[in-house]
């Protein structure tokens, strides 16, 4: 009795249970379409993924201590790169100022 639940019960599961393919024939023509449409995205982001953990692996340290470390990485480098855009920014509308002004004051 026990070998049969064992054995029929995941055996009964596997047959019950439909594969992607027939899932995705149950979809309607819209969301086949957007599906088809964001498989390469979401297969680059588990690729990416995958390779993030492969280069964390090489560290010594544990992976999610090495994930840890590359995301502070990562958020110190974007809110270096906003504020380096912003000072562009600025100096970009302060010579736009004097160039108004210097035409201003010429006519």
């Amino acid at each position: 009795s026990g070998a049969v639940l064992c054995i029929g019960g995941p055996a009964l599961v596997y047959y019950v249970s439909p594969t992607e393919e027939e899932l995705f024939k149950r979809y309607n023509p819209e969301l086949q379409k957007r599906s088809l449409e964001n498989r390469i995205g979401k297969q680059q982001d588990f690729d990416d993924f995958v390779g993030r953990l492969k280069e964390y692996s090489k560290s010594d340290k544990p992976i999610w201590e090495a994930a840890d470390e590359a995301q502070r990485k990562h958020s110190a480098l974007q809110r270096q790169k906003i504020v380096d855009e912003q000072r562009q920014l600025a100096v970009d509308v302060e010579r736009r100022r004097q160039e108004i002004r210097q035409s201003a004051g010429e006519q």
